[in-house]
């Protein structure tokens, strides 16, 4: 049965070469900052994508169970055989995996609590990583010591136990495979959740989660992935950036986050354009969906706020208001992100872009935009 199963992995992965569509054959240009996307899609469904532009592909989610991180089903398997397969057509590329994810991490704070539950899921994540000949592990506890999803166990020791994880992968992984976390992007997550100065020098990456700073938890709209604070919303991107700095985290390391979705809130009343107004928060909407849903017809104007560099829409005939990325701001991130020196740009998540012309090539096209590429 198991050289069943394996010819059967193995034949799917021979005609993915083959199938992968003629829209992708523009070179790579080396970048020297990452462009990350986390991928909740299957092996097949890739291949719409340009996976040229990205110089990772992170797979999402991974699960962990009795301590151990786990392949979740006979899918997962096949899908991370398939995406570890790229590599051949695209050597550049590298292929990880994340774990956890918001409402994926309920046993984290209880297993990351003892030497020995740290210890089995590193080996786990080493003989995954192995198994699927994968470059690397992303941890998306959300979130150490606060509160994240509603019910899942948090304690203040959890800074320390994070802390004692990553020098568990480390030691199982060696200095090769690649470790990156998600962190939040809100000030009580940058304060109080890592201890930075010990846990930086042992990662790859610490991805930035700068969207959801107004999340689908608020009654009040606002902006939820702003580049720049503003006098009612003073969580950003900069404003993250600043206070890492002022601590001395190593800002080579940071990759900050663009959201290619947008947050949707109704019975927004006409006042501002329905920014910083009471609301219900009422659905998530993929960037590849954006002409249609916030389409005139529906009565959505769109509007920029200068202060944020943050674009937003409402509706006074619905009276509803979105607020997400668009090209436009994603390509401001993308250049701030080289301007400041940083690691690089990620997003959330690869499947809600447009195949062509989505926001993925908006941030491929200013990174090879050698003009404003500061010198290393």
């Amino acid at each position: 049965m198991k050289l069943i199963y394996s010819f059967i992995l193995l034949s799917l992965i021979f005609a993915i070469s083959f199938e992968r569509t003629s829209a992708l054959n523009h070179s790579y240009e080396k970048s020297p900052m990452a462009v990350m996307a986390y991928y909740t899609g299957n092996g097949t469904a890739i291949n719409q994508y340009h996976v040229n532009e990205l110089t990772h592909l992170i797979y999402s989610f991974l699960h962990i169970r009795e301590n151990r991180l786990t392949v979740d089903s006979p899918a997962d398997s096949i899908t991370l055989l398939q995406l570890a397969a790229l590599k051949k057509e695209y050597p550049h590329l590298k292929v990880m995996v994340s774990m956890g994810g918001w409402g994926g991490c309920a046993p984290c704070s209880a297993a990351f609590s003892t030497a020995r539950g740290r210890r089995e899921f590193a080996r786990s994540t080493k003989q995954i990583l192995d198994e699927y000949h994968l470059d690397g592990i992303d941890l998306d506890w959300e979130y150490p010591t606060i509160q994240g999803y509603p019910g899942h166990l948090f304690t203040p020791e959890d800074k320390h136990h994070f802390t004692e994880l990553i020098k568990s992968l480390r030691h199982e992984l060696g200095k090769h495979k690649i470790i990156s976390f998600a962190a939040g992007g809100f000030d009580t997550y940058l304060r109080y959740s890592i201890d930075w100065r010990k846990v930086v020098p042992l990662v790859n990456y610490v991805n930035l989660m700068s969207y959801d700073l107004v999340n689908g938890y608020s009654k009040v709209t606002g902006l939820h992935t702003p580049l720049y604070s503003s006098p009612h919303q003073p969580e950003s991107v900069n404003h993250a950036i600043q206070y890492l700095d002022s601590i001395h985290v190593d800002m080579h390391k940071i990759v900050i986050g663009a959201a290619f979705y947008a947050r949707v809130w109704t019975a927004v009343p006409d006042t501002n354009h329905g920014l910083f107004q009471p609301g219900k928060f009422t659905a998530m909407i993929n960037y590849k969906d954006f002409e249609s849903y916030f389409a005139p017809d529906n009565g959505f104007v769109r509007y920029w706020d200068k202060a944020s560099r943050a674009p937003y829409c409402y509706s006074a005939v619905k009276h509803a208001f979105g607020t997400f990325d668009d090209k436009r701001s994603v390509e401001l991130k993308t250049k701030y992100a080289k301007e400041q020196g940083l690691g690089g740009i990620m997003f959330w998540e690869l499947t809600c872009d447009k195949p062509d012309n989505g926001l993925l090539d908006t941030i491929y096209k200013t990174v090879q935009d050698s003009v404003s590429i500061p010198k290393q």
